[in-house]
């Protein structure tokens, strides 16, 4: 796309300085959420940016609004056998830091599935195909529009 690639996470530590796990540990999940929801207003306010949200991001209806009334959303689908995959060996995701990490990521797709398709202007499986292949079907849709 040509665009600059920004994570809300990444520009989340950045300003505090300090890990997303390290916030969550100190402020808990509300205090992050509050930090997260400033850097979404923030950056949806950017013009020309592929902006990354973490995936508790919609939960509130203020990142909802900012990120729906601020650009195109494409919700990138996965299974929970995925998404277990993908984290296994990642100690840097507070909420998966249990005994029960696919109970966990079950009840989160519950609370959070609706609300990812209620703002996506697009869904896209990332559960088949390299990642390249992935991109590469965003960017045809997005640019057919």
């Amino acid at each position: 796309l040509k665009m600059e690639f920004v994570d809300a996470d990444q520009a989340i530590e950045e300003k505090a300085g300090a890990p997303i796990d390290w916030i969550f540990e100190i402020e808990g999940e509300e205090g992050f959420r509050k930090r997260e929801m400033k850097a979404i207003d923030d950056l949806t306010q950017r013009q020309g940016i592929v902006l990354a949200t973490g995936g508790g991001a919609v939960i509130a209806r203020e990142n909802r609004n900012a990120l729906a009334g601020r650009g195109s959303v494409v919700f990138l689908q996965t299974s929970i056998e995925q998404q277990i995959e993908r984290t296994r060996r990642d100690k840097r995701r507070p909420l998966l830091q249990n005994d029960d990490p696919k109970q966990t990521l079950e009840e989160l797709a519950l609370l959070r599935q609706e609300l990812y398709l209620e703002i996506a202007d697009y869904v896209v499986s990332t559960d088949r195909g390299s990642v390249k292949a992935v991109a590469k079907d965003i960017v045809d849709m997005l640019q057919a529009d």
